[in-house]
């Protein structure tokens, strides 16, 4: 009988420790939240970053060579080029260091900056062509599209 009740007792220790275990691991598992993504924009740049924007005005599309979608904002960037206002096209295989540098971590991201470096508007992933216009035209000019509203944040950064 003494046996019998020392394996019983075992057992029933054996059970508790597995459902004990067991339920540490789901709440250490339940606990991890899952993967966010983070789409960083920056907030200013270094102009000297950009040699060939001379401009007081600077539209920087992040692209990837592989990315149809960026082939189309860069599109409705460049009719934005002017006197005033330079497109730079960083493309990750050519600039990669520039996204590191900028913690680029989706394409197509666009920054609208002005001769500081200071980024003005902002948008991550396709764009409308009027969305796009309207946010350089409100930064360069505050108070032209948004009646007066002189934040020049018409662009959406989608984060």
């Amino acid at each position: 009988m003494d046996q019998d009740l020392a394996r019983l007792l075992a057992a029933v220790t054996i059970v508790v420790i597995a459902a004990g275990a067991s339920r540490l691991i789901r709440a250490r598992r339940a606990s991890d939240p899952p993967t966010q993504v983070t789409r960083n924009v920056p907030s200013q740049l270094d102009r000297a970053d950009f040699p060939d924007a001379s401009a007081p005005w600077v539209v920087a599309v992040f692209t990837s060579a592989s990315c149809s979608t960026c082939a189309a904002v860069l599109d409705k960037s460049n009719v934005l080029r002017s006197e005033d206002v330079d497109v730079v096209e960083v493309e990750y295989t050519a600039r990669g260091d520039l996204h590191r540098r900028y913690a680029i971590d989706a394409v197509p991201t666009l920054v609208v900056a002005d001769a500081d470096g200071e980024v003005h508007a902002a948008f991550v992933g396709p764009v409308t062509a009027t969305d796009l216009w309207a946010a350089v035209a409100e930064c360069r000019e505050p108070g032209s599209v948004h009646g007066g509203d002189a934040d020049c944040s018409g662009g959406r950064t989608d984060l």
